[in-house]
């Protein structure tokens, strides 16, 4: 497996560890957030979980297959998780509200990466 591949894995573990623990802290320390900043932080964890998943399957998949579309894939899912999530959850946790403004950014990291991941399925050759 490939340096880059192995690092791309190690994100994306380490990222279902930090959606885990997030998770976690939603449901036993964070529950006097009002309901709307509460209601965002699980969004957060859910999509950190759903992408951090997709990264993985990805990372099996670039090791097998490669391609310039699935690997940008996996980097625009490792930009979108700390753009998307990590920004709704350092504002959740009290950073400056205008630390959002990246979060749609990352939002569109995550429908280009699969967008690309669609266009990279053309480029693995049958069996």
């Amino acid at each position: 497996m490939s340096l880059e591949n192995r690092a791309l894995l190690s994100i994306a573990a380490l990222s279902l560890l930090i959606a885990t623990i997030a998770g976690a802290l939603a449901s036993h320390v964070l529950t006097a957030l009002p309901p709307g900043k509460l209601h965002s932080f699980e969004i957060a964890v859910q999509f950190q979980f759903f992408h951090g998943l997709g990264l993985l399957a990805l990372t099996g998949l670039r090791a097998r297959h490669g391609g310039l579309a699935l690997r940008l894939a996996a980097w625009l899912l490792v930009a979108g998780t700390v753009l998307f999530c990590g920004t709704i959850y350092a504002t959740t946790l009290g950073a400056p509200t205008a630390l959002g403004s990246a979060a749609p950014i990352g939002g569109i990291a995550f429908m280009i990466a699969w967008l690309c991941i669609a266009w990279g399925a053309w480029g693995i050759k049958a069996t």
